[in-house]
């Protein structure tokens, strides 16, 4: 069974309830998925999954500074070149910090799927079923790998 692994870093829980229903979209099409914070990820979890989809709300135009952090010491070391990969985040105003998760995914080699997901403030019913579809859009992508 194929691994997914959903990091986020969520300031006012709305990336954590996409992060989750993410997740929710890959176990639907049976896909080994969790949603962790950044905080609780461990270099082991990154490197034995097959997928890996990163969030972060953004501030000042940007993914929040401990995401940044994670990315360049944590997943730069999880040997993640040739991973399906995403980017999502929720956002206030304007909403940049998924497409900079992602490029700074595609320069460790992880295969992103475009487009980014960026929802803005608390994700609706609506939105989150975005969230679920995104995840089974994966799944589908790891059982054709």
């Amino acid at each position: 069974m194929s691994k997914a692994i959903v990091v986020y870093l969520s300031t006012s829980g709305n990336t954590k309830m996409m992060a989750e229903g993410i997740a929710d979209g890959m176990k639907q099409r049976n896909i080994d998925a969790k949603a962790v914070s950044f905080y609780d990820v461990n270099l082991e979890d990154l490197k034995a999954a097959d997928a890996i989809v990163v969030g972060s709300s953004t501030f000042h135009y940007k993914m929040l500074p401990p995401m940044e952090k994670f990315i360049t010491d944590k997943l730069a070391n999880a040997d993640a070149s040739g991973k399906i990969g995403a980017a999502f985040g929720s956002y206030g105003w304007s909403g940049e910090a998924p497409v900079l998760i992602a490029e700074s995914m595609r320069k460790l080699g992880i295969k992103v799927i475009d487009p980014v997901l960026r929802i803005q403030h608390k994700p609706t019913d609506k939105d989150l079923k975005e969230c679920s579809r995104l995840g089974m859009d994966i799944a589908e992508l790891l059982k054709k790998a």
